[in-house]
């Protein structure tokens, strides 16, 4: 399994998950983590999830049916860099076969172990040049592990050879930084191909040798949410920035405590806040340390180079991909609403859908981007970052405040229930033979109907 399950799409064909659940009801373990973000992966008997502790990077495997930790495995980080606080050291999705897994940690590289926690090789990478830190998670493609490593200088998609680490093909990509993690598509009797969702356009390389086939126009710069796949279409919605001189003025008026015209780390690091003023924060930093001559400080040409590098759409783009050659081309985009928006898209029994912090739940109609509803999940108001998933006819989403709604789907859905766990959330949960897999800030949960 991968990040958010088949092919990324969030969904399970399973059955028997519970609607209502938490630390005393419909538990079948609880088990604490090391601190991380990423999401928990399945094979048939384990759980795989990436912690950290300070200049450690843990790998660490439990027993699924019992929750038990099996064994842990540690490397230590090569190089370090400073980023979004929402992206710690062990935010990025592991990826296993069904047997071994496949870790990357963007302060080290690519390592994999076997079932019983043997190391099976390494591969040191790094380091990246991305002002958010990179973001996307490694997937499983035939033979090979595919890593799209997209930054300020030298982006690139490379395959690894599953059985030794080798690589197999490098590929370097137009798009500057980007963070979401590639989908698998095979159009028709053509070979395989990576779509990826990145700066500015819609990408396809083929699985065997890495050769970009497609560039699509017409997304935005920056594209934080994975795309998702639904038979020949594809969607991924991002955001762009508006760094106007306006602005630039406007910021000098809030955080320019010496006056001098310019910014200094001191005085626009560690904003106070929520989840979008620490993107603020990373945003400033990416911006006084890529831009000019790194030096930290933000001046109004940094201020304004950093508007030509992020400036763009924002809004949510579909494509149909009519395969064997033909050339993509747009369904339909819609452009509200989605800046700062963190959560991949869903596309589940013929309505897409997508959350935002606040709660904001809207529901498409795929084919034409009609708003069939949007409102508010009652009782679960804050901050998303884990995407949501599905299955049974109900949606699964988790907020920042560790709630879980379980939602009916449809063109007018509504809420079943909202299952406060009272911990931080930030990963997407796993769902499988009846059985919800959740990190938390704290602890690694299974529940389930206990028969």
């Amino acid at each position: 399994m991968r990040f958010r399950g088949p092919n990324g799409s969030g969904i399970s064909k399973d059955s028997g998950f519970p609607i209502e659940f938490g630390k005393s009801q419909n538990v079948i373990w609880r088990t604490p983590v090391r601190p991380g973000k990423s999401s928990p992966v399945l094979s048939a008997r384990h759980v795989f999830l990436t912690g950290y502790d300070k200049e450690k990077l843990i790998t660490q495997c439990f027993d699924r049916a019992t929750g038990r930790l099996l064994w842990e495995r540690v490397e230590n980080r090569a190089h370090k860099q400073d980023v979004n606080l929402l992206n710690n050291p062990a935010a990025i999705t592991p990826v296993t076969d069904g047997e071994n897994v496949y870790v990357f940690f963007k302060d080290f590289g690519l390592v994999s172990y076997d079932a019983a926690g043997k190391l099976r090789w390494k591969v040191p990478l790094g380091p990246f040049t991305n002002s958010m830190g990179l973001g996307a998670s490694p997937i499983v493609a035939g033979d090979s592990i595919i890593l799209v490593a997209d930054q300020l200088t030298n982006s690139y998609i490379a395959a690894f050879d599953r059985r030794n680490g080798e690589i197999r093909w490098k590929i370097a990509r137009q798009e500057s930084e980007g963070w979401g993690t590639p989908v698998l598509y095979t159009p028709g009797s053509s070979a395989p191909l990576i779509l990826t969702a990145g700066q500015g356009q819609y990408g396809a390389h083929r699985v065997t040798d890495g050769k970009r086939v497609v560039s699509h126009p017409g997304l935005s710069p920056g594209m934080v949410a994975s795309p998702v796949l639904d038979h020949d279409t594809i969607y991924a919605f991002g955001y762009g920035a508006d760094h106007g001189p306006g602005l630039f003025a406007g910021v000098l008026d809030e955080l320019d405590k010496n006056h001098d015209g310019q910014l200094t780390p001191d005085e626009y690091q560690n904003i106070p806040g929520d989840t979008s003023d620490h993107q603020t924060t990373a945003m400033f930093t990416g911006m006084g340390k890529y831009m000019g001559n790194g030096d930290g400080i933000i001046t109004k040409d940094k201020w304004d180079a950093w508007g030509r590098h992020t400036g763009g759409p924002t809004g949510l783009l579909a494509v149909r991909l009519d395969g064997d050659g033909a050339a993509p081309r747009d369904l339909w985009r819609y452009d509200k609403g989605f800046a700062g928006v963190i959560p991949s898209p869903l596309v589940y029994d013929g309505v897409l859908y997508v959350i935002k912090n606040g709660g904001i739940l809207t529901a498409f109609n795929p084919a034409n981007g009609e708003v069939l509803k949007t409102g508010r999940v009652a009782g679960a108001l804050g901050g998303y970052s884990a995407s949501p998933v599905a299955a049974e006819g109900r949606i699964f989403v988790v907020s920042e405040e560790g709630k879980i709604t379980v939602l009916r789907a449809g063109r007018d859905w509504d809420v079943m229930s909202v299952n406060d766990l009272g911990e931080g959330a930030f990963a997407t949960p796993a769902l499988s033979a009846g059985r919800i897999y959740v990190r938390t800030d704290e602890a690694l949960y299974c529940f389930g109907s206990k028969p």
